[in-house]
């Protein structure tokens, strides 16, 4: 993947421009010249990448600046076999950018006085105690298990952790329990944890005395009007998903991901989610401080390195460089992987949703790349 967002001519600009207008699905607002230009040249490149990658797949997305989508689109295909153009109503798994929710319920928890940080978890999920070796080492604490420093490993050690109904995804957290160990102390070292933050997840409704997804539609969905958001889909809904191909080792997999809509085992609170970019967008904006859910305090701790991490906050990837200051986070289930990366100085966010896995479009250093350039079109 090459972009050349460094060099914007006059002539550039008007051809981009008259290539940005005959992409389909698009809304936008008004834009300057170099925006759209900068626009058009994402556009190109994720069609070129859609080509290259041959599968009949599609790439779905919205740009924000500060508190409205100014741009999104889609590109490519809804279904592997049928000539179904994608379009900006197609619904895809956000994988774990749910992680991001969970640590938002999380604080407001803690905003609440309901929850503290550095309480143990055994607390409000005395099931936590069954870890392999838990009486080895300090008491895990919620700050941990949202940055993943309790160091617990990935996955839990139990066959079909990963499938069951969504109504019994807390069973199957609590039987993954004993199944999971520790890679090193709590508080030493970053380990990415799936098992970790669905347990995170299902302490927290434990704390609140509410159902972990009903707490999301509750205290997230219905504040920001996400309407188009969801942990299962009905049949009116399923017409809309853009179907998920699981591809690598030179084959695609359609059966995985169409499984999995009756249910991914344990796998809620940290990767259970559906949407579509523009209205993940909403929530995108909540995190720039507009439609906020959360005090400014808050979002600073969400920011906070804890002892032992390493570029995580709590339930939040960051990302510094010269010129940029990104927080969000990226998502991978079977079929479906997705980005969302927001630049906080600028106001400038971008989510983008794909309907399968390995493909020439890294959404991460796209995203990264667009934003750069959105900030130099100003």
């Amino acid at each position: 993947m090459y972009l050349d967002f460094q060099i914007i001519t006059p002539m550039k600009i008007k051809f981009l421009f008259l290539t940005f207008i005959l992409f389909s699905q698009l809304s936008f607002g008004q834009l300057t010249a170099k925006t759209n230009a900068v626009i058009s040249l994402i556009g190109n490149q994720i069609n070129s990448d859609l080509q290259k990658d041959n599968l009949h797949g599609s790439i779905s997305v919205a740009i924000l600046k500060n508190d409205r989508v100014i741009w999104a689109g889609a590109f490519g295909h809804s279904q592997m076999e049928k000539d179904v153009p994608a379009d900006t109503n197609n619904i895809y798994r956000i994988g774990s950018i749910t992680k991001v929710f969970t640590a938002t319920l999380l604080m407001q928890m803690v905003e609440e006085g309901k929850i503290k940080l550095d309480d143990p978890v055994e607390n409000y999920l005395p099931e936590i105690k069954n870890l392999k070796d838990y009486d080895k080492y300090s008491k895990i604490t919620f700050r941990q298990l949202a940055s993943h420093t309790a160091g617990l490993k990935r996955e839990p050690e139990l066959r079909g952790a990963d499938v069951g109904p969504l109504d019994q995804w807390e069973q199957k957290v609590l039987a993954c329990i004993s199944k999971t160990s520790y890679n090193s102390k709590p508080g030493e070292q970053f380990l990415y944890s799936n098992i970790g933050f669905a347990m995170l997840g299902l302490a927290i409704s434990r704390a609140a005395g509410v159902p972990y997804m009903q707490m999301v539609q509750q205290r997230i969905l219905d504040p920001l009007h996400m309407t188009d958001t969801y942990f299962a889909l009905t049949d009116d809904k399923l017409s809309r998903l853009a179907q998920g191909m699981s591809n690598g080792n030179g084959g695609v997999n359609i059966d995985l991901p169409a499984r999995e809509l009756k249910g991914r085992g344990y796998r809620v609170p940290n990767g259970g989610i559906y949407s579509t970019p523009r209205d993940l967008a909403k929530f995108a904006m909540s995190l720039t401080g507009k439609l906020a859910l959360l005090s400014a305090k808050s979002w600073k701790q969400m920011q906070e390195v804890p002892p032992g991490g390493e570029k995580y906050g709590l339930g939040l990837m960051l990302y510094k460089s010269a010129d940029l200051d990104v927080i969000g986070h990226n998502g991978s289930v079977p079929g479906y992987t997705s980005e969302m990366g927001i630049d906080q100085p600028s106001g400038y966010a971008v989510i983008l949703m794909r309907n399968y896995n390995i493909g020439s479009t890294n959404l991460t250093s796209i995203a990264h790349l667009a934003l750069k350039a959105l900030k130099q079109a100003d």
